[in-house]
């Protein structure tokens, strides 16, 4: 089966879905994006902007912008569903009706439901049952996305042929996705990685130094890891652009919303003030519950989601889940290795 992907629709006017939607009309795709607040939808279409999002990046021209669900479903042969993962189950529901059988979803949120654990593609076969899925995931900015400075990307779907026609639909010279069928995998490490960057830029808050970092990095793998197989994940998918690269990104530096935040928290500021100064959201904040109840059915070790849940739902003072953590028995390394 063929499949001509030439109109895409963006739903979500946040900075990855400006990101995503510049990039594909940079590849040729005619693009219309929709966004929840009136005044983005209004600069994007006016002013090739999203001050609100991305400040000081001009977007392509020809991006149409609406606050009507419709004009997004109405003609598009694929569809990148860009909101937070908390409220993507309700975005969905709206879609549903005026949803064409056959138009691919491709999940672009990363994080799990908070109530109950769903995944966001659990989430879309359960809202939208007549959509083949894809998931598009990776080490990824959006304001460097924007720009088109260089990005590589995983996107992956069951159906290798549709797989491949989303990669060509999206890529561009500096914009590069890389097909898989591990839709498990990828989703995991975009979501688990989010909870390690806050735990990361908690260290980098409290000053532990880049030793107790790296440390952290390369635990966080292995319970990533840990976690993904326990779902039916291939663990060398863990160890490509939506695993590794994903979090080495997130977990070092402060363009990070979640590793920012962690930071903040490091630093002794208080959660709900930190949240309070942003628009964007930090999406670990949500997933870290999903993680320990998950770890907790499926029998594995989640020692940093834990300590992470720990200082976020306020049951623990930072020191006190860095002492835990430290505390743990000494033990062989071989748990660590992703592929061992």
């Amino acid at each position: 089966m063929t499949h001509d992907i030439d109109h895409i629709g963006v739903i979500g006017g946040g900075a990855w879905g400006t990101a995503l939607a510049a990039t594909a009309r940079r590849a040729g795709r005619r693009v219309t994006l929709w966004a929840r607040e009136a005044d983005v939808a209004a600069a994007i279409a006016r002013e090739r902007r999203n001050p609100d999002f991305l400040p000081g990046v001009d977007l392509p021209e020809g991006i149409t912008a609406t606050t009507a669900l419709e004009a997004v479903t109405a003609d598009a042969d694929a569809v990148l569903l860009v909101t937070p993962a908390q409220v993507l189950r309700g975005v969905c529901g709206r879609l549903a009706p005026t949803w064409r059988a056959g138009v691919p979803a491709v999940v672009c949120a990363k994080g799990f439901e908070t109530e109950g654990g769903a995944s966001m593609g659990q989430v879309v076969a359960e809202t939208l049952p007549g959509a083949p899925l894809a998931v598009l995931s990776g080490p990824t900015f959006a304001a460097e996305v924007a720009r088109g400075l260089p990005t590589a990307v995983t996107l992956a779907c069951a159906d290798r042929t549709l797989g491949e026609a989303l990669a060509r639909a999206l890529g561009t010279a500096t914009f590069r996705p890389y097909w898989s069928d591990d839709v498990v995998g990828v989703q995991v490490g975009g979501a688990i990685k989010n909870v390690l960057a806050i735990a990361c830029g908690i260290v980098e808050g409290r000053g532990l130094g880049d030793n107790a970092r790296a440390a952290l990095v390369t635990r966080g793998l292995a319970e990533l890891t840990r976690l993904a197989v326990a779902l039916g994940a291939r663990p060398e998918t863990l160890m490509g652009l939506s695993g590794l690269g994903d979090l080495l990104l997130t977990a070092t530096s402060l363009q990070s919303r979640n590793y920012s935040l962690g930071a903040a928290l490091g630093q002794g500021r208080d959660l709900d003030a930190v949240l309070g100064e942003r628009r964007s959201v930090a999406e670990g904040v949500h997933t870290a519950a999903a993680l320990v109840e998950m770890g907790a059915r499926l029998g594995v070790d989640l020692p940093i989601a834990g300590a992470v849940h720990a200082v976020l739902s306020g049951r623990a003072e930072v020191d006190r889940a860095i002492a835990g953590l430290l505390s743990r028995p000494f033990r062989a390394e071989p748990d660590a290795h992703p592929l061992g």
